[in-house]
C-alpha cells in the first residue's frame, strides 16, 4: 500500500508565475516528496505541483531587486520556480525544511521533526476553554506584569516559565514537558498571544515547540489590554501598538494610491474582529476612507517599486495582496515599523474573522 505523502509546512508565499513577470499570493504545501500550491487555501486540487527529488535550492536569491526575502528553488529537469515570504525568519524557516526533504529524499530517508511529544499524552479531561479562565482569574490565576526586554516595554504580559509554573502548581499537568504541550495547544487554539521575538519565532515553527518554558519568552492573553512600548533603530521616536479589544494595531503608514499612483499619509487601524485594516484622514474624522480586507491575504517586505518618483519613497515599503488578488503599497517610518506591521497583519490575516 502506498504511503501519504507527509505534510511538512504550509502557508501563503508569493509565487512568481512562470511565463509571465507577475507575482500572486499562492497557498503552498511542503510534502516530504514535493511542493504543491494552491490559488486558495480551501482549493480541493492544486494548481501545480513542483517533484524536490533532484531539486536544489538558493537562499537568499537577488535575481529580483525590488523584492526581498525570495528564494530560488530548481528542479530537476532546470526549470526554476520563485517563492517570496513575508520576511526573513519566514523565509529561512521554508528554506531549512524544504532543504532538508531534498537531503532525505537523496538519502532514501524519511522526513522527521525533533519533538519532545514522544510518550506525552495529555490527560483527555483538559477542557481548554475552562482551563483559560483559571489562568484569568484575578487573584489565583497568572499574573499579569511589566517586562522588559530589547530597550521594549511590554505590559500586562507574563513569561513562558511562569505559565508552566502555573500549570504545574494548578495540577493541571503532571510535569514540565507536558506544560509544554498543554501550553502549545492554548497557544494554538489563540488562548495565548506570542509577544516579542523570541516567542513569536517559535510560534512561526522555528523552534522544537511552539510555546518556550523560558524567562525571556513572553506571552499575553489576548483580551487582556496587552501593548509594547518601543525604540526605533534611532532611539528617538517611540514605536507604541496596542492590542485593546479588537484594535491590534494602529499608526499613520504612507499609501499609494490605485489610480494616479501618488503617496499620501493615511493613518491606520487594524483590527482582528472584522479582518479589516482600516485607513483614515490623519487631520481628522470619524469614517474610513476606506478598508482594506485581509481574510487570506499575503503580506511581505518590498524593497524598492519602479513608479515612486513622485514621492521620496525610502525603501522601507510592504505589499498586501488581497485574497482576490487586489495590490495595496504601503511605507513604514523604519524597517523596524514595518517588520510589525507585516507581523500583526499575518496574524490577523490568519486567525481573524
Amino acid at each position: 500500500m502506498e504511503r501519504e505523502p507527509m505534510r511538512i509546512r504550509e502557508g501563503y508565499l508569493v509565487k512568481k508565475g512562470s511565463m509571465f513577470n507577475t507575482w500572486k499570493a499562492m497557498w503552498v504545501v511542503l510534502l516530504d516528496d514535493g511542493i504543491e500550491f494552491y490559488k486558495r487555501k480551501a482549493d480541493n486540487s492544486p494548481k501545480g505541483m513542483i517533484p524536490l527529488k533532484g531539486s536544489s535550492i538558493s537562499s537568499p536569491c537577488q535575481d529580483f531587486g525590488k523584492r526581498m526575502f525570495v528564494f530560488k528553488l530548481t528542479a530537476a529537469k532546470q526549470q526554476e520556480h520563485y517563492f517570496q515570504a513575508a520576511y526573513l525568519e519566514e523565509r529561512d524557516a521554508w528554506v531549512r525544511d524544504i532543504k532538508k526533504a531534498i537531503h532525505c529524499l537523496d538519502g532514501g530517508q524519511r522526513f522527521a521533526r525533533k519533538s519532545t511529544r514522544r510518550s506525552i499524552r495529555l490527560p483527555e479531561t483538559i477542557n481548554l476553554s475552562a482551563l483559560y479562565i483559571s489562568m484569568k482569574d484575578p487573584e489565583k490565576g497568572i499574573k499579569e506584569l511589566k517586562l522588559e526586554k530589547d530597550k521594549r516595554v511590554f505590559n500586562h504580559c507574563f513569561t513562558g516559565t511562569c505559565v508552566i509554573d502555573w500549570l504545574v502548581s494548578s495540577k493541571s499537568i503532571r510535569n514540565r514537558k507536558e506544560g509544554l504541550l498543554l501550553a502549545s495547544s492554548l497557544l494554538n487554539e489563540g488562548y495565548l498571544q506570542p509577544a516579542g521575538d523570541t516567542s513569536k519565532a517559535a510560534a512561526e515553527g522555528l523552534s522544537d515547540t511552539p510555546f518556550l518554558d523560558l524567562s525571556d519568552a513572553f506571552y499575553y492573553f489576548p483580551d487582556s489590554g496587552f501593548f509594547c512600548e518601543g525604540y526605533s533603530s534611532d532611539d528617538d521616536v517611540v514605536l507604541k501598538e496596542e492590542f485593546r479589544g479588537t484594535i491590534v494595531k494602529q499608526g499613520c503608514l504612507l499609501k499609494q494610491g490605485h489610480r494616479r499612483k501618488n503617496w499620501k499619509v493615511r493613518k491606520f487601524v487594524l483590527r482582528d474582529d472584522p479582518a479589516y485594516l482600516h485607513y483614515y484622514d490623519p487631520a481628522g474624522g470619524e469614517e474610513p476612507l476606506g478598508a482594506i480586507h485581509l481574510r487570506g491575504c499575503v503580506v511581505t517586505a518590498v524593497e524598492d517599486m519602479p513608479d515612486t518618483k513622485k514621492y521620496d519613497v525610502d525603501n522601507i515599503l510592504f505589499e498586501i495582496i488581497t485574497a482576490n488578488e487586489i495590490h495595496y503599497y504601503l511605507q513604514a517610518a523604519s524597517s523596524t515599523e514595518r517588520t510589525e506591521w507585516i507581523q500583526a497583519i499575518q496574524t490577523v490575516a490568519r486567525t481573524g474573522k
